[in-house]
């Protein structure tokens, strides 16, 4: 942490969370963006949107260049107590069994996708020498 600068907890960084109040955590530092929000090239919705967690990864997700991470440091007002802030959850997907709406065994599957298309194939000859039979009575 930087020697003289103001620790704050998670809960409170977290409460600034409006478009006349907006502060970010990003790398163990707080920011109070306020005064960004109108000029931010993608919009005051993505500040908003990363406030009340770390948006150290939204952030580098982006690929600011080095001109903005510069700019952050008109914004700096502290750095965040570590121990405050929550763990990030990781998102675990649940097992799905593979699609079939109906259960039918797949043996029934592999079996008709052969027997169709010798069916229209036995239809159309069908038709064919029903065809000619007319034609020719």
């Amino acid at each position: 942490m930087a020697s003289g600068s103001k620790v704050y907890y998670f809960e409170e960084v977290a409460k600034h969370n409006k478009i006349k109040d907006c502060w970010i955590i990003l790398s163990g530092k707080v920011y109070d963006v306020t005064p960004f929000l109108e000029d931010h090239p993608g919009g005051d919705e993505v500040l908003l949107a990363v406030t009340g967690k770390d948006a150290t990864s939204d952030f580098e997700d982006v690929g600011h260049s080095d001109s903005a991470k510069e700019m952050m440091a008109k914004y700096y007002i502290g750095e965040i107590d570590p121990s405050t802030v929550p763990k990030r959850r990781v998102y675990i997907p649940p097992q799905q069994a593979s699609y079939n709406p109906d259960k039918t065994p797949q043996f029934v599957i592999k079996i008709l996708q052969f027997l169709a298309p010798l069916l229209i194939l036995g239809l159309a000859f069908a038709v064919r020498n029903y065809a000619k039979f007319l034609y020719v009575s």
